[in-house]
């Protein structure tokens, strides 16, 4: 065997075990995504108002939502982008580039409105003031499917990875 030749079965067998590693990833998103729909369900039937915060098991079932929403998050842009950006051998670059580079392959729709729920998950993981909840709540119930969609697109895109 040439060096050539043992240089290209290399290469192919670490594509090979990132390939393994997103179909792991993705059973991961998939769990995660269960939980998060079931999460969105139980909080669209909750009336939100401006001048109060929802009762207690109410706010117990948001903060769930968002916990979820914020990890989601997590998945999509930290392990599965950034898989998906390695087995295409693209640049790592910043959190910017792979955001970009995800709405040119499809896997987003719209780059800022991604960046937006970007900035929501860090709202979430930061926010200690009860008054910012009655805006993070609403946000996150909008932009919950957006991540939904988003998955279903992962899973398409992946699809290409299977020959």
């Amino acid at each position: 065997m040439t060096n050539e030749s043992g240089k290209k079965q290399q290469a192919g067998k670490i594509n090979t075990d990132r390939i393994l590693l997103l179909e792991q990833q993705l059973l991961a998103m998939a769990q995660m995504e269960a939980l998060l729909k079931w999460s969105l369900d139980r909080c669209q039937a909750i009336l939100l108002t401006n001048d109060q915060m929802p009762e207690q098991e109410d706010l117990e079932k948001f903060e769930s939502l968002t916990a979820r929403f914020a990890r989601f998050n997590d998945i999509l842009l930290q392990k599965i982008f950034r898989l998906i950006d390695t087995i295409d051998l693209e640049d790592v670059g910043t959190v910017r580039d792979r955001i970009n580079r995800a709405e040119k392959k499809g896997l987003i729709e719209d780059a800022q409105r991604f960046i937006e729920i970007r900035e929501l998950r860090n709202s979430i993981a930061h926010e200690y003031q009860p008054e910012a909840l009655s805006v993070i709540f609403p946000e996150t119930l909008q932009a919950t499917p957006i991540l939904l969609d988003i998955a279903d697109r992962v899973r398409k895109y992946c699809l290409r990875y299977n020959s």
